[in-house]
Parts: structure tokens; sequence; C-alpha cells
């Protein structure tokens, strides 16, 4: 099996800056270094064309993105400085979530070690999300007839408006966004099934309110499931407001791996957001959610 990282594309992030970069490479050194992926399993993300990008951005949106000329008031609502890194990591994300997506439907389960970039609509960017992985890859495994039904499991705290407004008019896509119902966006684009939590919500009323979302999915009988799978319900997060544990956040995980390992749904991951401080703590819960299919799937 192959997982896919992108983190060897510096987002040049400015010191002090809110959105914790590193994460993605202490997650890969972590990954390694308790055994949890084997290290010769870890393949740099391929990075897409900017035609493909097209086919779920609009033109003058990546245009901007790519040369540099988007307005920086764009780049604010993003939460990024631009730099000519930022439009290559994104593609690269973007290739992850495709070759992640390719890859799972040969093995049963696959993801990058980065991704989740639900908050991108077709002509911009927001909530540190520049191209929107998922819906890119959604797009061009439907258009290619790889796959003729995918689900979209969005279990970050906040809503992926982003795949909503790109996808959400789809019927060979279901999207399940639980989400905090105050959190952001403030500004929600109605999803297939849009699940809203209250804040400080803890593992037991959060696990309770996901099974039925979740048989609402299998219901569905998706080819594929891409999993976005933000570890920011955590307790300790800084962004999340919710109260899950370590053992809520992995129960939740068991729930959607092994759900759909018993119906032979392939299933590519995310990692989502996570904004702990120290963010080792969300690395750790991020690792955890790989140990969970790694024992679903019995690598």
């Amino acid at each position: 099996m192959k997982v896919f990282y992108s983190d060897t594309h510096d987002l040049n992030l400015p010191d002090g800056h809110r959105f914790p970069g590193r994460k993605y490479v202490m997650l890969r050194k972590l990954l390694i270094e308790e055994r949890i992926i084997p290290e010769n399993w870890l393949t740099s993300s391929p990075i897409l064309s900017v035609d493909e990008i097209l086919i779920a951005h609009d033109a003058d949106y990546v245009e901007a993105m790519e040369s540099g000329t988007i307005d920086p008031s764009a780049m604010r609502r993003i939460g990024l400085p631009w730099s000519p890194t930022i439009p290559v990591r994104a593609r690269a994300t973007a290739g992850g979530a495709l070759a992640a997506a390719r890859e799972a439907l040969g093995e049963g389960i696959s993801g990058q070690l980065a991704g989740g970039t639900h908050h991108a609509h077709a002509g911009f960017g927001a909530g540190y999300c520049v191209y929107n992985d998922f819906a890119i890859a959604a797009l061009m495994l439907l258009k290619e007839k790889t796959v003729s039904r995918i689900a979209i499991i969005d279990l970050d705290v906040h809503q992926g408006d982003g795949n909503a407004a790109i996808l959400g008019s789809r019927s060979d896509v279901f999207i399940l966004s639980v989400q905090g119902a105050k959190n952001f966006p403030f500004r929600k684009v109605a999803a297939t099934l849009d699940v809203d939590l209250p804040d400080n919500i803890g593992d037991e009323e959060y696990l309770a309110a996901l099974e039925p979302a979740l048989e609402q999915v299998w219901r569905f009988e998706p080819d594929l499931i891409l999993y976005q799978a933000g570890v920011d319900p955590l307790e300790v997060d800084r962004l999340g407001r919710m109260a899950l544990s370590y053992e809520g956040l992995k129960a939740r995980d068991e729930s959607v791996l092994r759900g759909a390992k018993d119906r032979n749904i392939a299933v590519s991951m995310a990692i989502g957001g996570g904004y702990a401080d120290p963010i080792e703590q969300t690395v750790r819960a991020y690792a955890n959610t790989w140990c969970v299919a790694r024992e679903v799937h019995g690598w």
C-alpha cells in the first residue's frame, strides 16, 4: 500500500503564524518512529497540473493563485501569505488525494498525511484551504467512470462548505458533515446530510449522533469513501469547541473504517484540521487514526 505526503513543499509561514504548518512533518516522523506505517509505504504526492485543478475551480481564481496576482484580501480569507510554494503545495495536496483514492480502490484503504481542504470553493479559498482536494479527486474519478458513487464523510469540527458548494448538487455524491453548529464557517452550505452539534459535546453524545448518520451513508452504497478525519473535535483543540477524548476520536474512526470494511467500501483518508497547543497533541490524534486503520485492515 502507498500513503502520500506533501510536506516537502514548505508553506513558508512567518514566525508566530496561527497555522501549525510543522504538524505534517511531525506526523510523518511519528508514524515512522512508532512503526504505525512502514516507511517504504510513504510516497511523495504527485503534483497535479493547473489544467487538472480546473475540473473543480474557476479559471480566473486558479490563474491568479498560480501567478501570484491574487488580491491580498483573497489571501487573507484563506489565512496564508502567498508565496510561489503555496499553489504548488495545494496542487500536491490535490494530487495526493487523487493518488490515495486510486490506491484505496485497489487496496481497500489509503490516504495522505495532509488534505481535507474542504473550505475551498470553486472561485475562492478560505480557512487555510486553497484548492479543494476531495472535490478534485471526486470529479476526476466520476468523470473517468472509475467509480459511479462517492461519499464524503467529513468529521472535521468545521463544516465542509466548499465540498457542499462544489459537489452538493450531484446525485452521485453523498456528503455527510458532522460539525459544530456555532463554529466556522458561519455561512454554511447545505450538504446532503448536516449533523449540527453543540459546543462542549463529549464522546458518548457525539458517537450517538454519528451512528445514524453513518447508516445513511451505508444505504447510499458508495464505491469509495473520502474520509475527512479532522481531529479538531479533541477537547484540547484551540478552535474545535468540542470535548472528545483521544479514545472518543478512535471510536469515531473505528465506526467509519470498520463500517466501510465490513461493507467492502474503499476508504481514502485526509487528516483535516487540528490546532492543539502544544501541537504534539494534535499529531498524536492524527497518528491514532492511522493506528485504527492498521487495526481494522490488519497490516
